[in-house]
């Protein structure tokens, strides 16, 4: 094992299935505040493909594609604070 805590919370089934025994009793560990903060990043990225530039990488340079993810993010923003 290398040591990486698992994000994303183990299904029930996959519990109920869980082998019994020598292999495979102990549930990985699983931190809620980490899964929170993930899903706020994902969310993020989600909203952030609505744009068809970026969803497609349309722009190849790394400072061209992050002048196109600012005034994105900033579009973004403006809508949220103006609900």
């Amino acid at each position: 094992m290398r040591g990486i805590t698992a994000t994303i919370p183990e299904r029930r089934d996959q519990v109920a299935n869980r082998r019994r025994g020598r292999r495979g009793g102990r549930p990985p560990a699983f931190d809620t505040e980490i899964y929170r903060d993930r899903n706020v990043v994902e969310r993020c990225f989600a909203r952030l493909k609505q744009f068809r530039a970026i969803a497609t990488r349309f722009d190849k340079l790394a400072d061209r594609y992050r002048a196109g993810v600012v005034p994105a993010s900033m579009i973004l923003w403006l809508r949220e604070t103006a609900r």
